[in-house]
C-alpha cells in the first residue's frame, strides 16, 4: 500500500491569523457604548490546599453592533488594545438571556395610580 500525498496549494495572499486567546463568559454590564463587562469564571485548586475554587474576572470588551446584552453567555476574544482597558473583542453570542419587562400592560394587566396606605390615628379619650 503505497500512501500518496495530496498537496494542496494554499493562498499565499491570506493573513496569518494566529492563536489568540479566547474566553466565554456571561455579560454583567452593557450600559456603555459599544462596550460591554464580561465575568469569566474559571475553577482552580487551592494552591495550599487542593480544594477546588471559583475565581472569576472581569474584562472589557467591544460590541460594535451593540448584540450582547445583559446575563448572555458571550465568547471574547484577545485584540489589540481599544482604549485603556479594552483589549477583548466579542467574536459571537453563545446564549441570549430571557429578557424581563417591568411593563405589565403588555401582558394584560392594567395597572391604576398607586394608593399610599396611611395608618389611621387612634381617637383620644
Amino acid at each position: 500500500m503505497t500512501e500518496t500525498k495530496s498537496t494542496e496549494a494554499k493562498p499565499t495572499d491570506a493573513k496569518p491569523t494566529g492563536n489568540k486567546n479566547e474566553k466565554v463568559g456571561s455579560v454583567v454590564a452593557a450600559k456603555m457604548a459599544k462596550t460591554i463587562v464580561v465575568e469569566v469564571l474559571r475553577r482552580v485548586p487551592h494552591p495550599a490546599y487542593k480544594r477546588i475554587i471559583g475565581k472569576r474576572k472581569k474584562f472589557y470588551a467591544h460590541d460594535e453592533q451593540g448584540l450582547a446584552n445583559v446575563g448572555d453567555v458571550v465568547r471574547i476574544v484577545e485584540c489589540r488594545p481599544l482604549s485603556k482597558l479594552k483589549r477583548w473583542q466579542l467574536k459571537e453570542v453563545l446564549r441570549k438571556a430571557v429578557q424581563v419587562t417591568t411593563d405589565l400592560s403588555s401582558i394584560g394587566i392594567q395597572t391604576g395610580p398607586e394608593k399610599r396606605v396611611t395608618k389611621k390615628k387612634k381617637a383620644k379619650k
